[in-house]
């Protein structure tokens, strides 16, 4: 359980302080902002573990921009800095999670519209209704139709060998 918070005020000096890595500060810092910033996410944030990241990613990332020699041009500003950073982690945490959406079980999968699971047993059918009809014609007929449609024989060719118009 967190300590109550007392609210402070920061200056150009605890900010420098921190910058250098001054472990008094540092540790200043990770003690009120870690009250501060818990109390903010337990309302926000479902799980103690994604509480305690969203945190130490805060507060490593506010480390990393002070030590990295950006300035923050309002030191008395310096926990609004703070909580924007925080606001930050938050909705990148958000995007991240909104990116990949759990698996259902249940959830039946998705249908391709390129495959057509039918096709093989209409053409099938459609393949023995034909032989039927073949059948019944007679040998010629059935000579004629094979040119025509399976072979492409050209029609004027077809006509002079079977003697039809």
């Amino acid at each position: 359980m967190r300590a109550t918070l007392q609210f402070e005020t920061f200056d150009g000096e605890y900010v420098r302080r921190l910058a250098e890595g001054e472990s008094s500060a540092g540790n200043h810092f990770a003690e009120y902002f870690g009250n501060v910033l818990y109390l903010k996410l337990r309302v926000r944030l479902r799980f103690p573990d994604l509480i305690d990241d969203v945190l130490q990613t805060t507060l490593l990332r506010v480390l990393q921009i002070l030590r990295d020699g950006e300035e923050i041009r309002r030191p008395e500003r310096f926990g609004a800095f703070v909580n924007s950073v925080c606001n930050n982690v938050i909705r990148e945490h958000f995007r991240a999670e909104r990116r990949y959406d759990a698996w259902d079980e249940e959830m039946p999968e998705p249908v391709d519209p390129s495959v057509d699971l039918d096709a093989d047993l209409v053409n099938n059918d459609r393949k023995r209704l034909i032989d039927e009809i073949l059948m019944t014609l007679s040998e010629r007929d059935r000579r004629i139709l094979r040119a025509i449609f399976l072979e492409e024989t050209d029609k004027t060719e077809l006509c002079a060998q079977f003697k039809i118009d």
